[in-house]
Order: structure tokens, then C-alpha cells, then sequence
């Protein structure tokens, strides 16, 4: 018999064991469509990440506090409070160099905020006046507070669009007071609806003079991080190295010594942050192909199973002439087409689902790009398959050392 032909008895055998078949392939199935789903999933939570931060612009510089290497986040970035970057050192870089239009500098935290009865937690987030310019954003209604009001403890608040919708409806808001940590703070402004940006949805926040934020809300005299927006997109590398030289030298940074803060063009931001997400994306992946060892396993202990019932028609073979290779081929073939059968449906299964799951991202109002890579499906193709060549093995050797009279009289 040629492949052809022991592909047409496999499907034939599986239609007429329809329920050992599907159990067979279940392991399969559940791994190829895990895979798929990862990848597509992965590849477009990554989109998602990556247009968020390609959407802050170009022409902007991050400085976090603690050192990095040059390709992996600073340890703040990982939720380590480090505590080297402080308001002057902000004002400083301002001063550096005519490059740089503006820098708002931020500190966070998280608290109730109340109106009358109304309660509602959300992040308080302390900044600058600069704030709607290095972010190009603005108020909906009412003002941003000053710089004034900046370096000078003012109680005063913008809520994000979100805050204001939970607080207080459709009523007007500017001028009413509410309390922060017991503190009452009079609203000056509404900014306007911006969704989801930067890792955070920019509306469900309330913003804060940074000096007001640090001293009486956070009880904290450093910053957690500033951006840096420059004038002119060439002029960022110049920027960044006058940035590095400014800190160096507030911080007594010695030539030879390791930085204690981390300045990070948007380019550079972007290729740490694929770096960081495509090693996600595989891990998952790498773990998800368990479960297609998993199944291969059970491919393996059925078809074995398989051959002790059809011990009797493999006799009948061997007694008309078939070779010990025709008989690895024939089990090796049935085991393959399980599993390629396992693969195209757990490939259409996860295709669906990554469907789904992009659809419903896209309709909650993110940047997620629906991605189903050919390569994934080739891959989980050619895995498939191959788990059924290598755990079919077992099987076929077992089923071609049968000997022709003693299977010919097994019961």
C-alpha cells in the first residue's frame, strides 16, 4: 500500500471510531488552538502597548529613576520605588538646553476621592503646569492650573472626564470643592476625554500641583518620572546626551560610575519595550506547548491500544506479505492524520477566539490589531504533524515486531 492508500483506511478507521478518534485528537486540538491564540493574542496586546507609546509623540525623552541596562526597563519601571530624581533636578534639565520646549515632571498615587456622598477611588496624579503641553492635551472646561500654583501648594484639582462623569453627572463642577486625604480642594477644570493612553486610562484620574501632591497628599520630595518634549525630532539624541550630563553632574556622578537614573528616547522606549513583550509573547507560547506534548502522549498510550486490538488484522498482513515497514508506515500514517485533523481544527477554533478577543478590544476603544500570522499556522501545522510522527513511533515499532502466527491467533 502506498501513503495514499493508508491515508484513505486511516479515514476510514476514525469514521468508524468516531468517539476514540476525537478523544484522540483532543490534546492536539487544545494545544494547537492554545498556540494560536497566544501568539495572535500576544502579537496584539503588543500592538496595543507599542501604539499607545507611539502615540505620546516622537519628540519625547523619558527619565526614570535607577539604572538599566541598555535594552531592559530601570528598576522603577518594575514597581521598585527608587527615589534619585527630585523637582530640581526637572527645572535643572528645563534650563539645559534650548532644545527642549518643556518637561512635566509626575508623582502618583491612589486614594478616595468624595463629593457630599459621593465617594469614588481613583489616581492622583501630581504634575506640572506643562503637563497639557508635553502630553498635547487640554481642558474641556475651566483651566490647568499655573505654574504658580505649581510651586506653590495650591488645593486646587482638574478631574479627568471619567472622575467627573462618577462624581458629579452632568452638573457643572468648576469651582466646587472636594476631599482629597481630608483636604478639601477647590476644582478648577475638566480635561477632555482621552481614553486610554500611555498604559492608563487618562480619565479616570484627577490631577494635582505636584508640590500639593508630594507634600501634603504622598508625604514623598522626589519624583516617580518626567517627560521631556523637544523642539525639534533630530535635536532628541543631543537632548538626551545634555539630559544625561545635567543629572551626572546634579547627582556626583563620577565618570566611571553607573548611572542612577534612566533617559530613554521614544525609539529607544519602543525597542525595549518589544524586547520585553516579544519574550513574553514566547514564554506563553513555549508554555501553551505543553499541552501538545500532553496530547501527544495520549495519541501515543491509544494508538498502542490500538494495536493490541488489531493485532489479528496486522497478523493477516504479515501473513500476505507485508514488510515491518509497511506496518510502521500504516500506524505512523494514522497517528499523523490524527493529529494534522487536531491541528486544523485547533487552528480554526483559535483563529475565531483571536477574532473575538481582538473585536471586543477594538469595540471597548483600544488599539489592537487583529494579527494571525501564516507562520503561526504553518507552525502549529508542522507541530502537529510531527508530534504524531514522533509519538506514533512507539506504537508502529511495537505493531511491526509482531509475529504473523502468534497474532493470527490472538484473541
Amino acid at each position: 500500500m502506498n501513503i495514499h492508500e493508508h491515508v484513505i483506511g486511516s479515514w476510514q478507521i476514525m469514521r468508524r471510531s468516531k468517539a476514540r478518534s476525537f478523544l484522540t485528537m483532543l490534546g492536539i486540538v487544545i494545544g494547537v488552538m492554545a498556540v494560536i491564540i497566544v501568539m495572535s493574542v500576544g502579537a496584539g496586546a503588543q500592538s496595543l502597548i507599542l501604539n499607545q507609546v507611539k502615540g505620546m509623540g516622537s519628540n519625547l525623552i523619558g527619565v526614570l529613576p535607577g539604572a538599566s541596562e541598555e535594552d531592559g526597563p530601570p528598576a522603577s519601571a518594575l514597581g521598585i520605588v527608587v527615589t534619585t530624581l527630585t523637582y530640581d533636578d526637572g527645572i535643572a534639565i528645563q534650563e539645559a538646553c534650548d532644545c527642549i520646549e518643556s518637561v512635566a515632571m509626575y508623582v502618583t498615587g491612589n486614594d478616595t476621592i468624595g463629593y457630599e456622598n459621593t465617594t469614588v477611588n481613583t489616581t492622583i496624579s501630581g504634575t506640572t503646569a506643562s503637563y497639557i503641553n508635553v502630553e498635547d492635551t487640554n481642558v474641556f472646561e475651566g483651566r490647568f492650573f499655573s505654574s504658580d500654583e505649581e510651586r506653590g501648594f495650591a488645593r486646587v484639582a482638574v478631574l479627568g472626564s471619567g472622575v467627573k462623569e462618577s462624581l458629579f453627572g452632568d452638573r457643572d463642577v468648576v469651582g466646587k470643592r472636594i476631599r482629597i486625604k481630608k483636604t478639601n480642594f477647590t476644582i478648577i477644570g475638566v480635561m477632555k476625554e482621552r481614553g486610554v493612553s500611555g498604559f492608563q486610562n487618562q480619565d479616570d484620574q484627577i490631577f494635582v500641583p505636584i508640590s500639593t501632591a508630594q507634600k501634603l497628599l504622598l508625604g514623598i520630595d522626589h519624583i516617580n518620572f518626567m517627560r521631556i518634549k523637544v523642539i525639534r525630532t533630530d535635536d532628541v539624541e543631543y537632548a538626551k546626551e545634555r539630559i544625561r550630563d545635567v543629572l551626572r553632574d546634579r547627582h556626583n556622578i563620577g565618570p566611571d560610575e553607573d548611572e542612577d537614573f534612566s533617559a530613554r528616547s521614544m525609539a529607544q522606549g519602543l525597542e525595549a519595550l518589544s524586547n520585553i513583550t516579544n519574550a513574553l509573547k514566547f514564554f506563553l507560547v513555549a508554555i501553551s506547548a505543553i499541552a501538545l506534548v500532553v496530547g501527544g502522549f495520549g495519541i501515543m498510550n491509544i494508538m498502542l491500544a490500538t494495536v493490541q486490538e488489531r493485532t489479528r488484522e496486522i497478523g493477516l498482513r504479515k501473513a500476505l506479505g507485508a514488510k515491518p515497514y509497511d506496518i510502521v508506515l500504516q500506524f505512523l500514517v494514522e497517528s499523523s492524520v490524527i493529529t494534522f485533523l487536531g491541528g486544523v481544527i485547533g487552528i480554526i477554533i483559535g483563529i475565531l477566539i483571536s477574532i473575538l478577543v481582538a473585536r471586543i478590544a477594538q469595540a471597548m476603544g483600544y488599539e489592537w490589531d487583529l494579527v494571525v500570522s501564516l507562520w503561526s499556522i504553518v507552525l502549529a501545522t508542522t507541530v502537529s504533524v510531527s508530534i504524531g510522527l514522533v509519538f506514533g513511533i512507539v506504537p508502529a515499532r511495537r505493531a511491526s515486531k509482531l509475529n504473523a502466527i502468534e497474532a493470527l491467533r490472538y484473541e
